[in-house]
């Protein structure tokens, strides 16, 4: 496993995190859940991202008992705050003080740790002053609850703002969580920018594009049976927006790439985005270990000029690079 500084912190993270939005406590069973744990342990991932609406809170349940008995010094635990968790009161969402507060102790609780290292306003609230907010994740980490403070699917604007009231509160805001990939390349021309002049790094989330990237969707076929694609409760809708023959046959023309580089398609796609230096982190997920084990062959790697020319050229017309599309609710 390779290491990389989180922003300009003295956090180091694990070039592969393992991330359980999709699958612990909703998708996976929990034995299998914590087989998937184990071997990202297993093959030296020490960064574990979660959040409190992944499962309606089983999410964060199920990794802390995964990390149960460990040596606590020796893992990244991230979570985030902002969806509803409970009932939807008034005070349930947001980034509101009241939310921010509870939520984070009830994450501590369910996580079974004093602290998290990093925690993440997990969309931007137009309706909460950035003071409010920021001021409650201070006084989080005043407390040692909390050591860093990030941010996820927020604008360049948004990420400049919060950072000026964060260096006058002094609050350690070292990173943003967006989605990236070699399809969905939305964060290039302003959130990149934005986060290297604030020293934010990006953790990235999807860098397989929900599969499409592995190759298992094939133009004019039938989605395969138990895929994410077909199950709604593991990100159908996600995945949608890439499944037409257009971009499936554009993505068939990575496999040779990967085969010349020695790489499965998905190693390719972890590693595409690891090319990027302001990416610090990218998270993969797994309903299987085998998986893990797969997809954390892609650090380390080196990808060489003329292959990530050729595989701007075999994506050429699909790859999505709009970046308004980087918005939150």
């Amino acid at each position: 496993m390779e290491f990389r500084r989180l922003g300009r912190s003295g956090l180091n993270v694990s070039e592969i995190s393992y991330g359980n939005w999709l699958t612990h406590g909703s998708q996976v069973e929990e034995d299998q859940a914590q087989a998937c744990i184990k071997a990202a342990l297993d093959v030296g991932i020490t960064t574990f991202d979660t959040a409190d609406v992944y499962a309606n809170t089983a999410a964060e349940s199920v990794l802390g008992r995964g990390l149960k008995g460990l040596r606590r010094e020796s893992l990244e635990i991230f979570t985030k705050v902002y969806w509803p968790t409970g009932p939807k009161g008034p005070n349930d969402q947001g980034l509101g003080r009241k939310h921010i507060m509870e939520s984070a102790h009830a994450s501590l609780k369910r996580l079974g740790t004093d602290y998290v290292d990093l925690y993440q306003a997990h969309r931007f609230d137009r309706t909460v002053p950035l003071e409010e907010t920021f001021l409650a994740f201070a006084d989080l980490v005043r407390q040692g609850k909390v050591l860093y403070v990030g941010v996820s699917e927020w604008t360049a604007e948004q990420i400049t703002q919060g950072a000026a009231i964060a260096r006058e509160l002094k609050v350690p805001l070292v990173s943003n969580q967006p989605q990236y990939s070699a399809l969905w390349r939305v964060i290039e021309a302003q959130v990149v920018p934005a986060s290297e002049r604030e020293g934010l790094s990006q953790i990235v989330w999807s860098p397989i594009a929900q599969g499409v990237l592995t190759g298992k969707y094939k133009p004019g076929q039938a989605l395969p049976e138990g895929s994410r694609a077909t199950d709604e409760k593991g990100g159908a809708n996600m995945v949608a927006r890439f499944l037409n023959d257009d971009v499936l046959e554009r993505v068939q023309r990575l496999e040779p790439l990967a085969d010349k580089a020695g790489l499965t398609m998905a190693q390719l796609a972890v590693a595409w985005v690891l090319q990027n230096p302001n990416v610090a982190s990218a998270i993969i997920g797994a309903s299987r270990p085998e998986q893990v084990h797969e997809n954390v062959k892609a650090a380390g790697v080196k990808l060489d000029a003329d292959l990530l020319a050729a595989i701007d050229e075999a994506l050429d017309g699909v790859t999505e690079t709009d970046p308004t599309l980087t918005r939150s609710p």
